[in-house]
């Protein structure tokens, strides 16, 4: 399809403004372009019917089954799009006064109140904008803490090997040195490997449980006692917190301070890139060290604060602020018992399709897993040529979206499968059909799967070179 560039002819305009009635404002000639910014020139309907083939051509949780591992691409109620579209919330400023702004602090309060309820923390923070952007607040916490105890030789954070890729990056952009521990064939994390890492340079340790491979680790409990015997801090990757909430909360486990993805597991759209949410919670000692400002209740009225030894802004204003107007309508509307409902829904999701797979396909960890499961096709390619990208591109054409490709990096030709709570029973046997049928055509022409998807509108780009030059913007 056309670009809106290729579409653009001189002079073409989407309307006509209403003439002025106010005195026109003129700028001073250096605060003007020398020439007119490069635009494209397209009338309405033409623009419309642009976005509308776009629209077309992108699947969504709307479009059809999109068992995203890890990424939680969940229903999305629309009493939650509501709440977020009222007025009051789509209009206020955030440089309005506390007075005038009563009712949006309210929200965040009673945000982060559910919670430090649900994650068992004693503080939360609404202003990490993502997943990742939480990880990096928890770190900063976690650094602000041994600064002020004086700690200057703990600078290794411990990350086992199954982690989110963002964790090494958060603990190094927050100026630690990370060390990697290996799990066991069961998926857990290596004892032996843990303990020897260990020692008085540990300033702490980052783990997500469920982990990536979708198994709870059987020895969360001393894993995170060894670390606080080192004088070390837990912080808890909340990307999986969607197959425990309700049931299980981090600090009841020994973490000291979490992230949560308010548009995973906590209801917003958020493909393409955005909108996220990563509210940070953490434990009585590392409260002063909040990002600033948090919000307090003081009577019937809300009031700004800062942290005694704050860290200081991670983000402007109060973070994605609608996205928590989301959180707390979907957390209102479910209460704890549709919470815990929520959970058990996803990790029976996610043991009904593995089970209906296995022997067909290899499991990563064969058994039970939690809300999600991890294939493994390295012997199917050896067999067949067929590998993970070509099953997922193969999906394509059945209106599925892939599952997590490749990840995580410690099984080879991994496919992640999160099915999520809110997919039926109906859906999730056509899910297995499909992924039965696409096995069946690997073994008698493979050719069928390598050269997919056949029905798309693009079949398969030179990703490389996409990787490597990469081209963002219009080349006029």
């Amino acid at each position: 399809m056309k670009l809106l560039f290729e579409r653009s002819v001189p002079g073409r305009r989407q309307n006509i403004m209403p003439s002025l009635k106010v005195e026109e404002y003129k700028f001073d000639k250096s605060l003007l372009r020398e020439a007119a910014p490069k635009l494209p020139e397209i009338s309405e309907v033409d623009l419309g019917r642009h976005y509308t083939e776009l629209a077309k051509q992108t699947h969504g949780v709307n479009d059809g089954f999109y068992p995203l591992g890890s990424c939680t691409m969940k229903y999305n109620p629309r009493i939650n799009e509501e709440m977020a579209g009222l007025n009051g919330f789509t209009a206020v400023h955030p440089l309005q006064g506390e007075e005038y702004s009563q009712g949006s602090m309210e929200v965040i309060w009673n945000a982060a109140e559910l919670l430090k309820e649900i994650t068992g923390m004693d503080e939360v923070t609404m202003q990490p904008a993502a997943g990742a952007h939480g990880e990096y607040t928890g770190l900063l916490l976690i650094r602000a803490y041994h600064k002020a105890k004086g700690n200057t030789e703990k600078t290794k954070i411990i990350i086992p090997d199954s982690a989110h890729g963002t964790n090494p990056a958060s603990a190094v952009m927050a100026g630690f040195t990370v060390v990697s521990v290996p799990s066991n064939e069961d998926g857990s994390v290596n004892m032996e490997a843990l303990k020897e890492a260990i020692g008085a340079d540990t300033a702490g340790l980052m783990l997500t449980n469920p982990n990536t491979l979708g198994l709870l680790d059987p020895n969360i409990l001393e894993i995170t006692s060894l670390i606080h015997e080192a004088g070390g801090l837990c912080y808890y990757d909340g990307a999986n917190l969607n197959a425990v909430m309700g049931h299980a909360r981090p600090g009841d486990m020994g973490f000291d301070c979490v992230h949560v993805n308010l548009h995973k597991t906590f209801s917003t759209p958020h493909g393409g890139g955005g909108p996220g949410s990563g509210p940070v919670g953490c434990k009585e000692e590392l409260k002063k060290f909040m990002p600033a400002p948090l919000v307090k209740k003081e009577g019937d009225l809300f009031t700004f604060f800062d942290p005694e030894e704050t860290v200081g802004r991670v983000r402007t204003f109060n973070g994605n602020f609608l996205v928590a107007v989301r959180a707390l309508t979907y957390i209102l509307t479910l209460g704890a018992e549709g919470i815990r409902e929520a959970s058990t829904g996803a990790v029976l999701n996610a043991n009904y399709m593995m089970h209906k797979l296995q022997g067909k396909y290899d499991m990563a960890v064969p058994g039970r897993c939690m809300h999600e499961f991890v294939m493994n096709l390295e012997e199917l390619k050896k067999e067949t040529g067929v590998s993970a990208m070509d099953v997922a591109k193969r999906l394509l054409d059945f209106g599925v979206h892939p599952p997590t490709m490749y990840f995580p990096l410690i099984v080879h030709e991994a496919l992640m499968v999160e099915p999520s709570e809110t997919e039926s029973r109906e859906t999730l046997d056509m899910g297995v059909e499909i992924l039965l049928q696409i096995l069946e055509e690997a073994k008698t022409n493979p050719g069928q799967v390598q050269q997919a998807p056949h029905n798309c509108a693009i079949g398969r780009p030179d990703e490389v070179k996409a990787a490597r030059e990469p081209k963002v913007r219009y080349q006029f």
